[in-house]
């Protein structure tokens, strides 16, 4: 063979790769080259468009309907991103807030979803609530509707400008994170704990990455683990963290061997995403700070102690209490917090036989963890200054909860104390998921929609969905089961209550 036909061959094998690689990955080497900026809007489509806006925590919706053919939609999109950066991701500058989102009309997948807004022209923009979206539509002869269509937001000026109109904030295009912050008080609106569900889901998810990251699965703390598992299979205020938790629970013994490495441990629990795929989403929305350090992850921890306090029955408090006590001794990294914690457990002389007092003690250990952490934080000066290590729940919340006050003692009502608890982090906690459908909506439905072919779904491997259905339909029947063992096991006398130290 002559080295010019060697040299021919090889050019034409080039060129089918170049082919076969096809012009969107060369016109994205192109942008990346150019240093495209990052997308921040969520590109949805008929497969993915009811279940993302069903479960997102924003308040509000932006969807723009577009084609990618479209010269002006191409030139649009810079400025759309402008304002997807504030709201959107795990950096937004303001996060639940307003979800941005697109949908490509071009494509035929989202024909009849483009048809179903009367998209008559590109790109368009709608507004709304993300639940009204959901099955929803959009005629333009319609007059009550509560999607709204965005006749001037032609730039990055000029859209946010509108949004600011819509929720009275000021948000500018240059803002920071953490700066330009309008957070609202939690101290005056029992309604603002309806959106802690989705920060108790990033704390139950924070908290099992947490324990992956650390290698703390070990045979001697392998019991409060799957302790703790139980308590949130049965009463975790999330459906999707109910589940995970479910599935690998079901599947721990296999996950987890008495003699498997660290590492092969950590591999294989990792794949089960204990509060759904989603989740983490990188941000908090009640109990978001003021500044990156403060709130957060404990904020939505003590959140879900307290939900599963005021969910629990009488003949399940003391299996509560224990199970709460071993699973922040053993595994909540903060030595001084958990020590601390771990005292006030040690200090109770009496098995808890009501749920009640139960729900009570958690409360009162949380003042007492306020109460040292506020003089703290005033010597040091790290307090959030937008929130206050405070007694809770302040009299703007309950009055009746007090009897009276002065400088030097309250005098609580305890029966107004637990009904306040109860109501808060229980019906209340869980309103948002159930005025927005996603509470009773995990389900078959829901896993079709997502394995549904796309340009941006995923598949599900058979195995996969049949593992699923599996341990939903477990999940029940456990959940049942322990909480008929509990029901009819006498509480043991304090002498009896161990504790793991490890």
């Amino acid at each position: 063979m002559s080295r010019t036909l060697l040299v021919l061959i090889l050019c034409l094998s080039a060129l089918r790769l170049g082919a076969s690689l096809g012009s969107r990955s060369i016109l994205r080497a192109v942008a990346d080259k150019n240093g495209d900026s990052e997308d921040y809007a969520v590109d949805l489509n008929a497969s993915n468009f009811d279940a993302v806006l069903r479960d997102t925590p924003a308040t509000f919706a932006v969807v723009e309907f577009f084609a990618h053919w479209c010269p002006a939609c191409r030139n649009y999109k810079p400025h759309y991103e402008k304002v997807a950066r504030l709201f959107n991701g795990p950096n937004a500058v303001h996060p639940g807030k307003v979800l941005m989102t697109r949908v490509d009309c071009a494509l035929k997948i989202n024909t009849n979803l483009c048809d179903k807004f009367s998209v008559g022209h590109y790109p368009m923009l709608f507004w709304g609530p993300p639940s009204k979206f959901v099955s929803g539509s959009w005629d333009p002869k319609q007059e009550k509707s509560e999607i709204r269509n965005i006749d001037n937001g032609r730039t990055a000026e000029k859209l946010l400008n509108w949004i600011n109109e819509q929720i009275g904030s000021s948000f500018g295009l240059d803002d920071k994170k953490f700066e330009n912050e309008h957070l609202s008080s939690n101290i005056s609106d029992p309604g603002q704990i309806a959106r802690a569900v989705y920060d108790v889901e990033e704390a139950t998810s924070t908290a099992f990455d947490i324990i992956l990251e650390h290698k703390m699965i070990k045979p001697e703390t392998r019991a409060p683990l799957i302790k703790f598992l139980q308590l949130l299979v049965v009463h975790h205020p999330s459906m999707r963290c109910r589940k995970g938790s479910a599935e690998i629970l079901v599947n721990f013994d296999e996950l987890s061997p008495a003699n498997t490495k660290q590492e092969e441990v950590a591999g294989a629990v990792k794949n089960f995403q204990i509060c759904g795929k989603d989740v983490p989403r990188g941000y908090w929305i009640f109990c978001r700070g003021s500044k990156n350090d403060t709130r957060g992850f404990s904020c939505g921890l003590w959140v879900l102690l307290h939900s599963l306090s005021v969910r629990i029955e009488d003949g399940e408090s003391q299996f509560a209490f224990t199970t709460i006590c071993d699973f922040v001794h053993t595994f909540f990294v903060c030595e001084e917090c958990r020590q601390h914690f771990y005292e006030m457990c040690l200090s109770m002389s009496s098995p808890f036989n009501k749920a009640r007092d139960f729900a009570l003690w958690l409360w009162r250990t949380h003042n007492k963890v306020n109460e040292r952490l506020s003089k703290v934080e005033e010597t040091m000066g790290t307090a959030d200054p937008k929130f206050p290590k405070m007694i809770w729940p302040p009299m703007q919340l309950c009055a009746s909860c007090y009897r009276s006050r002065n400088s030097q003692k309250i005098e609580w009502d305890e029966d107004e104390v637990h009904t306040f608890l109860a109501n808060y982090y229980g019906k209340t906690l869980i309103s948002l998921y159930k005025s927005n459908s996603v509470l009773g909506n995990v389900g078959a439905k829901g896993i079709l929609d997502e394995s549904t072919t796309s340009t941006n779904a995923v598949a599900v491997p058979v195995g996969a969905a049949l593992a699923i259905a599996l341990a939903s339909c477990a999940f029940g029947v456990l959940a049942c089961y322990w909480r008929s063992q509990q029901k009819s096991r006498k509480p043991r006398r304090s002498s009896d209550v161990r504790f793991n130290t490890q």
